[in-house]
């Protein structure tokens, strides 16, 4: 943090926003570590909810790339937490964060009551007149888009990545690596992002997901420019 904090002296930044997620929201000890962080680098750290971290991922993004002809269920897999919104008529109808994520699972501290309670909002509020498409955010499901050599702008299907993570889960974090050129980092954490890829499209009843490359870093970059623009 220190280093960042002297990158955006040297480059004269201007404005900034420093955000923590899940984690730091768990954490017994978030609002040491903001002080500690503060004190050594100047920087703070602002802790986001998940709505805040779902609408920033998606509210910039949706008003440029729905088709009214659809439905969008956004889903964000995290380490800490899963994201879900969903737009009709390029409008949000529901949004939720769900302690669901990458390490939680790695780490078993995902309980089936968690899960249950998933199904149930999905079940509850993700539907449509329309065809629903899922749209994918986050390093997991981009790696995944770029291993399925599916061409930009055209979506994966849900059966790839049920096949994938059928083959995936039979291997080791070694074998992964090996059999799919990809880093240890990634090569652990890509089977449990698999599983709520494909729990979330089957009890929402999608067959295919979009991959555009947004993160909640570009809906921070957006929504801070807007603030700074209105100054």
């Amino acid at each position: 943090m220190s280093v960042f904090s002297n990158l955006m002296k040297i480059y004269k930044v201007e404005a900034y926003r420093a955000c923590a997620t899940s984690a730091m929201r768990d954490a017994r000890n978030g609002a040491e570590l903001i002080a500690a962080v503060h004190k050594s680098s100047g920087i703070d750290i602002e802790i986001i909810t998940g709505d805040e971290e779902a609408a920033l991922v998606f509210e910039n993004h949706v008003a440029n790339t729905a088709d009214k002809n659809f439905a969008y269920l956004y889903i964000d897999v995290g380490g800490g937490s899963t994201e879900l919104t969903f737009y009709v008529d390029g409008k949000m109808q529901y949004e939720k964060s769900f302690n669901i994520g990458t390490i939680r699972l790695l780490n078993n501290l995902v309980t089936e009551a968690q899960w249950k309670e998933m199904k149930q909002e999905i079940r509850q509020n993700i539907n449509s007149s329309k065809p629903i498409v899922a749209v994918g955010s986050g390093g997991n499901i981009n790696k995944l888009f770029s291993m399925s050599k599916t061409k930009d702008g055209k979506p994966m299907s849900s059966a790839y990545l049920q096949k994938t993570y059928k083959e995936m889960s039979a291997l080791t974090v070694p074998q992964r690596m090996s059999k799919y050129n990809i880093r240890e980092d990634r090569a652990d954490v890509l089977v449990p992002a698999l599983q709520v890829f494909n729990q979330v499209m089957n009890w929402s009843d999608i067959d295919k997901i979009l991959v555009p490359k947004i993160s909640v870093a570009d809906g921070l970059i957006h929504s801070l420019y807007e603030q700074v623009k209105k100054k």
